[in-house]
């Protein structure tokens, strides 16, 4: 329906598609923009400058931007600068002091081209904690238990979160057009879940931007845009202000959203797998901007929720598809054993009907075709393949609208109107097609889908849509599509039954047999062992959710057995999945659960090498038994465990559990998961025996693993080796300490706290001097990690109390070997950014051993 303005221009619907909104030369007034030179030289600036900092543009273009701003917040803007990862990246910064004396402004900074672009607005002095926040909203999110409920959850949190009267979870179909698939409202508006709107409303470019930045906020639809000085630099280029938090807005969608009554807009971009799945469009109806802060966190939100929809997406493909996978490999097995089930068009569609649905099948080989359910007659179905012949290319082909690409198939939609080709052959000739019959369905679109051309004072036009009442369209000829799912089972169908075909119908040399017999060898047992891991892991969980008497028991538990378990795996697979050492799993052991105790845990033995499976079985025992005894028996107290173990006349090894000097032992009232692996593991899984006795004075056990699990005995170890077995236990370096991390970066932080809780701390945060001064009055504090410069402040008033109260710290610091401490301070070590966990132990075992 395009018009033509007599110059050879049509007006179509593809007009806003070629719109440059990227490069519109103006922002939104809530705030102000200034671009620099890569040597910081002011290139461009807003033209409402003056407004926030008192500078028109022309006191500010060319000028440094050293001379405007006060050193501290170029100090930060240098630091957030380095952090700027990717091309599309945006770093903020909350309650800058740009100018000396001057207000605070919240900042966000990022690269276009060669330019760095500062975005401020005033401060809102919100001091919500978005992870926190996001946190909180992400664990009730968790809890939905279907697709519908979490994206309408999704709905309700950002609503919650921005404030805005509505709030759209708007999905994309494979045609552009858009769906609302979950809505959260204010009380009173009329609802547009269900409506369909179509792909011309979100044109292609606006798309791409949607990938690049995935936030975008509309504050007052009715504010006059402010230029950007100058429009165009020396070489005649605009400003990319694709990633700009203040863009100002494209006219043609102002007055959409006039057309709807919407005052301000928001939207937080949904991708899952790189593709935009869809958007959380906000509508209020009235000037609204939330806070930088809240606004943030909605990102932060969206960036998570969009994670977790991927993944729920790919376990639900995931289990389709191996349900389908089973289904095929039984199609598979019979047509490998008869042939001529590939001529059978019913029997091909019970089976194939169980993975793909569909109304109908056809098979065409060697000329010959079959047909079942509903399906064109065999001239229609002819002349099906051989289109197919020329649009298919030997690949899986779909269409939900054949009539679209065989004008004639038209006349057979009630019972194919869509069409799945699986080519069974490279050349092009035979094909298994499933037909979809039409589908009549009422599509409620949110007002006319044609927009209307209008004379403006530029020519003619395309004018958003002025009625949003829901209109319904029946669709027709068409049937429901293929999933993408559906056609990636298709396409594991088509090569498998290509690889059959070929086998039945020509020679098939011996290498080619040799190499799909290892396949399917390397297949079996890699199932086998992924089957075998998950019914461990499942065993794991039921048994201890069992005998667990509360949620934190059950977690603490169920962690301690696993890591028991990852320790044991990384002994052995460290030499490619070789036999290892008793000792070492014994040592490490103690060492992780222990830590500075272990030299209470008294070993003799042979050095005895294990196969992997028995050192995995010993693994656990050992750590049920350690963790006994730390509960309840020897190390509870200040008693001592004493293990000893030797190898008998047969080869077999005997290894025997006493515990002394610990309080009197009673045996237990009931039976844990902990109990049976103890006296089960060893009989049931390597075929030996296991005794345990609670004795008065202290628990015996004894164990007996048959020859074929020991491998060898080696020489006895040497004074070297025993010392690194028991130096790996870094884990255990900070048991029982509290350390204070004061660090203001989210990101940085969270990485902190989990590098010091691997080395056994218990972690205290704070992300300002007057939270971290909270932090020390209100609960014990042993050691510290101090980050220098904490944007506005330093940490020095934190280190000169933490001296006062005698706790020592380190400093951390991202300037490297630029920053000098005062002198008080000179002997404090100091860790550069970014460090690991390692790093963080070496630095902080002197203070303890200090």
């Amino acid at each position: 329906m395009a018009e033509d303005d007599g110059s050879g221009f049509a007006v179509d619907l593809t007009n806003c598609d070629r719109e440059p909104i990227h490069v519109l030369g103006t922002i939104q007034p809530f705030g102000f923009l200034i671009a620099l030179t890569a040597d910081w030289l002011v290139a461009r600036v807003s033209a409402n400058s003056a407004d926030y900092i008192g500078l028109p543009p022309e006191a500010l273009l060319g000028k440094p931007i050293a001379a405007i701003m006060s050193n501290e917040a170029l100090h930060s803007l240098r630091n957030r600068i380095t952090l700027l990862r990717g091309p599309d990246a945006v770093e903020r910064l909350f309650s800058l002091q740009l100018l000396e004396g001057g207000p605070l402004f919240d900042v966000a900074v990022h690269f276009s081209g060669a330019l760095v672009v500062i975005e401020a607005e005033r401060a809102s002095q919100d001091e919500m904690e978005a992870s926190s926040t996001v946190r909180s909203m992400v664990s009730r999110l968790a809890q939905t238990d279907s697709m519908a409920a979490f994206l309408r959850d999704g709905a309700r949190q950002v609503r919650a979160l921005t404030g805005f009267d509505r709030v759209m979870v708007y999905r994309f179909a494979q045609g552009g057009d858009g769906e609302v698939v979950a809505e959260a409202l204010r009380p009173g508006i009329e609802s547009f879940f269900g409506l369909h709107y179509p792909a011309s409303d979100i044109p292609q470019q606006a798309r791409a931007l949607y990938l690049r930045n995935i936030f975008r906020v509309i504050a007052d639809v009715d504010a006059p845009p402010v230029p950007v000085v100058p429009q165009l630099d020396p070489a005649g280029a605009a400003l990319d202000m694709s990633l700009c938090l203040t863009r100002a807005v494209s006219p043609i969608h102002i007055e959409y959203l006039r057309n709807m009554g919407v005052g301000a807009s928001l939207s937080i971009s949904i991708i899952v797998q790189g593709k935009l799945w869809g958007l959380f469009a906000c509508h209020h109806y009235a000037p609204r901007l939330p806070t930088f802060a809240q606004r943030s966190a909605a990102e932060l939100f969206g960036q998570i929720f969009s994670m977790m929809l991927e993944s729920r997406e790919r376990a639900e493909t995931a289990d389709y598809e191996g349900k389908a996978r089973q289904v095929a490999d039984r199609l598979l097995a019979a047509v490998a054993q008869d042939s001529e089930l590939l001529h059978n068009a019913g029997w091909l569609g019970d089976i194939i009907f169980d993975t793909i649905p569909a109304d109908g099948v056809g098979v065409y080989i060697d000329g010959q075709m079959t047909l079942s359910g509903l399906t064109p007659d065999e001239t229609a179905f002819a002349a099906i393949v051989n289109m197919m012949n020329r649009v298919a290319a030997s690949q899986v082909y779909t269409t939900d609208c054949l009539s679209g690409i065989l004008p004639d198939a038209a006349a057979y939609a009630d019972r194919a109107a869509g069409v799945l080709a699986i080519p069974l052959s490279r050349r092009p000739r035979d094909y298994v097609l499933l037909f979809r019959a039409e589908q009549l369905r009422a599509v409620r679109w949110a007002g006319q889908q044609d927009k209307h051309v209008e004379e403006g004072p530029d020519g003619p036009r395309l004018s958003p849509r002025k009625s949003f009442a829901a209109w319904s369209q029946l669709v027709k000829g068409t049937a429901v599509p293929f999933s993408p799912a559906e056609l990636r089972v298709a396409e594991a169908l088509r090569t498998a039954l290509l690889e059959v075909v070929l086998r039945l119908s020509d020679s098939v040399d011996a290498e080619r047999q040799r190499a799909h017999e290892k396949q399917e060898l390397l297949i079996a047992e890699l199932n086998h062992r992924v089957r075998n891991i998950l019914s461990l892991i499942r065993g794991l969980l039921s048994q201890t959710r069992d005998s667990a008497r509360s949620v934190e028991e059950f977690i603490g538990t169920l962690e301690s057995r696993i890591h028991a378990l990852a320790r044991a795996h990384d002994q052995i697979t460290a030499d490619r999945w070789s036999p290892a050492r008793l000792y070492d799993l014994i040592e490490v052991e103690a060492g992780a659960y222990l830590g500075e105790k272990r030299d209470r845990v008294q070993l003799s033995g042979p050095n005895v090498l294990l196969t992997p499976g028995c050192f995995t079985v010993m693994a656990l025992v050992i750590h049920e038994m350690l963790t006994n005894a730390a509960k309840y028996g020897a190390l509870s107290d200040s008693g001592t465990v004493t293990i000893a173990w030797r190898v008998d006349e047969d080869g077999s090894l005997l290894l025997d559990w006493t515990e002394s000097g610990g309080p009197a032992v009673v045996a237990p009232t009931r039976r844990g998961f902990g109990s049976t692996v103890i006296e089960r593991s060893i009989p049931y899984d390597l075929g030996g025996d296991a005794e345990i006795n609670y004795r008065l004075a202290g628990i015996e056990a004894h164990f007996c693993i048959p020859s074929r699990h020991v491998v060898a005995v080696l020489p006895d170890l040497i004074e070297g080796e025993r010392v690194k077995a028991v130096a790996v236990a870094m884990p255990g370096l900070l048991n029982d300490r509290h350390v204070l991390l004061v660090e203001d970066n989210m990101i940085i932080a969270m990485d902190g706290e989990d590098a010091l809780r691997d080395l056994g701390a218990e972690v205290l945060t704070a992300a300002s001097v007057g939270r971290a001064r909270e932090a020390i009055a209100l609960g014990p504090v042993d050691l510290a990690v101090l980050d220098f410069n904490l944007g506005s402040e330093t940490s020095l008033p934190v280190a000169d109390l933490l001296a006062e109260r005698g706790v020592p710290f380190i400093f951390a610091t991202g300037y490297g070997d630029g920053l000098e401490l005062p002198a008080r301070f000179e002997h404090i070590a100091l860790v550069k950014k970014p460090y690991s966990g390692a790093t963080l132990a070496q630095a902080l075992a002197p203070l303890i051993d200090g």
